[in-house]
Formats: structure tokens, sequence, C-alpha cells
């Protein structure tokens, strides 16, 4: 009987710790070429409900996220960033969402990104 006991206070605390893991990492690839890409970028993520850190490297164009699974959805947060005009790796942004952006910062033409 005490065996059973300690058995099951063994499974609730294990259970309990699982389930305070509830952060989960990712990184995603968002097309952008400047800082005002990233601060929109950056920022339509971080909008996300359960969003709770985003930092896009202009560099490498990847986006690395932590977020509660419990209350956002990856594709949600890739479909938030293209609308505000960035393309992911899973979803294009609209032409309507793409020409919000400014002029400096039309990553599709290949002459902007020549300049930076």
């Amino acid at each position: 009987m005490k065996n059973v006991l300690v058995a099951t206070v063994f499974f609730l605390f294990a259970f309990s710790i699982q389930a305070q893991d509830k952060n989960a990492k990712a990184i995603i690839e968002v097309d952008g070429v400047c800082m005002m890409c990233k601060e929109r970028i950056e920022k339509a993520a971080i909008k996300t409900k359960g969003v709770k850190s985003a930092v896009w490297d202009v560099q490498t164009h990847m986006l690395a996220l932590i977020y509660d699974e419990r209350k956002t959805h990856l594709d949600t947060i890739h479909q938030r960033i293209a609308d505000v005009g960035h393309d992911t790796e899973k979803i294009t942004a609209t032409e309507k969402a793409y020409n919000s952006v400014h002029n400096c910062c039309r990553y599709r033409d290949e002459a902007v990104v020549d300049e930076h």
C-alpha cells in the first residue's frame, strides 16, 4: 500500500512539472531588409497573444520566438507577420499588405535588397 501511495505521489509530481513547461521556442524565416522591417516584424509577433519574446535578425532573416503553446500556435504568428507585409516560410503576404510597407522595406525588389 505504501508503494502505491509513493508511486502515485511521484506520478502526480512528475505530471505537475511537465504541465508547467508551457513555453515553446521556435525559429522561423521572415523576409525583410532593414531595421524598420525588424521593428515591424517583432511588433507583429509580440502583439500576438501568448508570444513572450520575438527577436528578428536582419542578416539571417530568422525570427527567434518564445511563446505559450496554450495561448497561440505558430500558424497564428506566421499569419500576423504576413498581415503586416512580410513573407514567412509558410505564408506569403498579400499584395495589399506588402504594398503597405515603406519603400525601403520592399524586400521583393532586387534593387532595394542590393541597396541594403
